[in-house]
């Protein structure tokens, strides 16, 4: 099993209208559209994302520039609220999948992963691409193989 997990890039301000209806800004485009180069070629078999406006355009600008066929799965387990332990429930039957979210999940559900907890969260910055690998999506059972900023 192969995750990539992807913080949605830079966007407008907070409370400049409900957090889940913030859009990508220019810049946050340029953002994803570098870490979407990391992307290609890989295995990827699924996106799913965030139902945030910022997630969904995130997961759109990638799937144009891989000209990846299948829709994007849309799950509300990867909005910021949700704990990585929820995340890794989901993912049991995925093989080469990309999520598309937000911090503090994202630097959680790294942690999580890697360790077997929370405590030792990943910093990860707008557009960052984290690359996991390991047998099954279990708390401490993946191993990082690096997260790459734009």
């Amino acid at each position: 099993m192969k995750l990539w997990v992807l913080r949605h890039g830079e966007a407008e301000p907070y409370g400049s209208r409900p957090d889940s209806e913030r859009a990508l800004t220019p810049h946050g485009c340029e953002e994803v559209l570098r870490s979407a180069a990391e992307l290609i070629g890989q295995p990827i078999t699924a996106i799913y994302a965030s139902p945030y406006l910022r997630a969904q355009q995130t997961a759109q600008l990638v799937r144009e520039a891989l000209g990846f066929q299948p829709d994007i799965r849309t799950v509300e387990w990867l909005t910021p609220g949700f704990s990585p332990q929820a995340v890794s429930e989901q993912l049991v039957s995925v093989d080469y999948a990309l999520l598309v979210s937000h911090n503090p999940l994202v630097g959680n559900l790294l942690g999580y992963l890697q360790h077997g907890h929370v405590q030792q969260p990943e910093a990860v910055k707008t557009a960052g691409l984290a690359e996991l690998e390991g047998d099954l999506p279990l708390a401490g059972a993946m191993k990082l193989n690096g997260i790459k900023h734009p």
